[in-house]
């Protein structure tokens, strides 16, 4: 246990958060995402498992930690719902609700095709693979820098 730091950012989620650098995107998915295999292909390969944790609950405590990139209009992006474009799950409205809770301004998040999201995870620094059973629970947050 650390002071002042959430009990849900364990070790090795704060060094994959503390490794990312400025554009680096980190991959926090829901417990149905091929994590294993994806985060095999992210710049380090690793997976960091939250079991028993709602998305929400994850992500308010990366949250706490992890400065968003304020030059990308887009950093926080989310999975589609297959076949329904327009849908937006209620994992994601409580993930939507923990964003502005945090300043970030975001009522909604903007969405990436399944298979685009797939490939864009790979892409990114590690994967977060949280407890969450709920489909569609697939996130994309930028990292950005603490000025001064």
């Amino acid at each position: 246990m650390l002071k002042s730091i959430d009990p849900v950012l364990g070790p090795d989620l704060l060094w994959l958060l503390a490794a990312m650098g400025h554009g680096d995107d980190l991959a926090v998915v829901d417990a149905n995402h091929p994590a294993e295999t994806i985060a095999r292909a992210t710049t380090t390969g690793r997976i960091v498992r939250l079991p028993g944790l709602t998305m929400a609950r994850a992500v308010r405590a990366i949250l706490t930690v992890l400065p968003i990139d304020d030059f990308e209009p887009n950093p926080i992006r989310r999975m589609l719902v297959v076949g329904d474009a327009a849908a937006v799950p209620v994992v994601q409205q409580e993930v939507a609700a923990e964003v502005a809770a945090a300043g970030l301004g975001a009522d909604t998040l903007p969405g990436i095709e399944r298979f685009a999201f797939y490939e864009a995870a790979r892409k990114a620094f590690g994967v977060v693979q949280v407890g969450d059973a709920r489909p569609y629970g697939c996130f994309l947050l930028r990292k950005g820098v603490i000025a001064g």
